[in-house]
């Protein structure tokens, strides 16, 4: 098969016409183009008077070779790369033969249900714990707490539960990550037969939205454990066991000997995946407190946008707004202030809503989801700023205190609750009101989607002057790329404080913590990932680390 790319459609064009402009890119007559295959489709809206369809198709044709000889040179088309996913080995027959030996993984995010995944299809009958609750249950806790019927529940929430912290958002399956292995094709074809829907294969930006999300959770649970692994839930791991080593291997003083959980039990283990995912602040404390090697990481702070949909579409698309082809209109936008700060769009959700996402009482948190038909009336983005380490300084314990920025966070998280009237509304502020330095003190046209609710406030009080002051430069700037974007009564909702972990959890080329042997920490919350997509990916990657390192042990070597 060979891989063509770039091939360029009007918007309105026919089924017929994608093999009509291959023919006559390749130069081929019909009857030597034995089949073709979408790989992926994207827009390009750069001439809104002219948006393209832009197809990458892998062809079979009659001879291979003198084609390529015919189009030597052109960069758009190649062999097809190999995207099959090789598992690194298989488990020995009667695996494991005592419980020390059985790989456990921890956390039911992308990363940990992942990671789990493929250790049960190479054979080592992984143990996964999830300190939350199965999807199911998960989502009427966390609508229930959205709607006013229930309290916040801090085990069961828009962080902790099966499937991680994206199951309430978007679903987006795309990442910026080098991913050489085509891991992110062993992904998403994991998703489909999970209950995905198939577009995600060839769609550029896939997402799979909050709904479908649900479906697909559980149809991975039900496939590991179909081929012997094991999911427990409400299992928090609260103390990991260890011991020093005899000697220090590579830079390793202790290793993993077992976990003791919540409930007073306790399991021996060897191999540890730790996915624990960018919430999991207890978790990080207690890490720091057994040692394991850690290290402050760099995230983002800010608001959340909403705009109506409409105005987003039309701003993007012009005159095709609203065209089936097109959908809901996303954005990506960045502007470097003048003050040295940057300020950046962090995830988009078109036509979807802005909903509580905290994990502890007392504070506010805002995220945003989207289910897959993205037709909620307003689109909605996080606006961030990166954290500075001045902006740190008041709540480091001691120079270089790795917690710092969780401690950082929960200030901006409580000021937020506070601002919202301490009953887990967000604090709002029509953008108008924001820009000029005023109280907001009613609402305008374009009406919030936050859940559990809102209060109209001043936000020049939910975070750091200097972070204020980019966002009150950056959001003019913003319309003049997307007109509209300065509407006057554009909300704006406090705080935005989960963009990523601000932990990472110090692991070396192998996947292993640089000082706790058996330890893999992986995905998102421990500072390796950005989303669902490169979460799962690195799930794989710490998957095969632990099959490599318990067949050496098999082996003896």
């Amino acid at each position: 098969m060979l891989r063509l790319s770039e091939v360029r459609l009007p918007l309105d064009h026919g089924v017929e016409d994608l093999e009509v402009a291959i023919l006559r890119r390749l130069r081929l007559p019909a009857d030597q183009l034995l089949s073709h295959r979408l790989v992926k489709r994207s827009i390009d809206a750069r001439r809104r008077e002219r948006i393209q369809i832009i197809y990458s198709v892998d062809v079979e044709v009659q001879d291979e070779r003198a084609l390529l000889r015919r189009h030597r040179g052109e960069a758009r088309l190649r062999p097809a790369p190999e995207t099959d996913y090789r598992a690194v080995g298989l488990a020995p027959e009667g695996f494991p033969s005592a419980q020390e030996q059985r790989p456990v993984v921890v956390g039911a995010g992308p990363c940990g249900y992942f990671a789990a995944l493929l250790l049960a299809q190479m054979g080592f009958r992984p143990l996964l714990l999830e300190r939350g609750q199965p999807v199911r249950q998960r989502t009427g806790d966390t609508f229930g707490f959205w709607r006013g019927a229930l309290p916040l529940n801090p085990e069961s929430n828009v962080q902790f539960g099966e499937g991680g912290a994206g199951t309430f958002s978007d679903g987006k399956l795309y990442s910026q990550v080098s991913d050489p292995e085509h891991y992110g094709r062993k992904v998403l074809e994991e998703l489909v037969a999970s209950g995905a829907n198939p577009e995600i294969l060839t769609v550029h930006r896939p997402h799979i939205g909050t709904f479908k999300l649900a479906t697909v959770v559980r149809g991975l649970r039900s496939r590991i454990e179909a081929l012997g692994g094991e999911v427990r839930f409400g299992a928090l791991v609260e103390e990991l066991l260890v011991e020093p080593l005899q000697a220090e291997a590579e830079g390793q003083s202790q290793r993993l000997v077992g976990v003791r959980l919540a409930d007073g039990s306790a399991l021996a283990c060897r191999h540890l995946v730790l996915a624990p995912g960018h919430s999991a602040r207890d978790t990080f404390a207690m890490l720091e407190r057994v040692g394991v090697a850690m290290e402050a990481k760099p995230f983002a702070v800010g608001l959340r946008i909403e705009h109506p949909q409409p105005l987003i579409d039309r701003a993007r698309w012009g005159q095709q707004a609203g065209h089936a082809r097109l959908g809901a209109a996303e954005y990506k936008l960045v502007h470097h202030a003048s003050n040295g700060r940057c300020v950046y769009s962090f995830c988009m959700c078109p036509g979807g809503l802005v909903v509580g996402a905290t994990s502890e009482l007392g504070r506010v948190v805002t995220n945003g989801m989207s289910q897959h038909s993205r037709n909620e009336r307003n689109a909605n983005s996080g606006l961030v700023v990166p954290v500075q380490p001045e902006d740190l300084e008041p709540f480091e314990r001691y120079s270089g205190d790795p917690l710092a920025g969780v401690a950082f966070q929960r200030a901006l998280e409580e000021r937020a609750f506070t601002l919202g009237g301490e009953d887990y509304s967000a604090p709002v502020q029509r953008l108008e009101d924001f820009l000029s330095g005023s109280p907001s003190t009613a609402l305008g046209l374009i009406q919030p989607s936050y859940q559990p609710g809102v209060r109209p406030a001043d936000l020049r009080d939910a975070l750091p002057a200097a972070m204020i002051e980019a966002l009150q430069e950056a959001l003019p700037r913003f319309a003049t790329r997307l007109e509209g974007y300065d509407h006057p009564d554009a909300i704006l909702t406090g705080v935005e404080t989960r963009t990523s972990s601000p932990v990472r959890l110090t692991r070396d080329q192998r996947g292993e913590s640089i000082n706790t042997q058996g330890l893999m920490p992986a995905g998102e919350g421990a500072g390796y990932a950005g989303g669902i997509l490169s979460a799962a990916i690195d799930g794989i990657r710490a998957a095969e680390a632990v099959a490599l390192r318990l067949l050496e042990v098999q082996s003896g070597a």
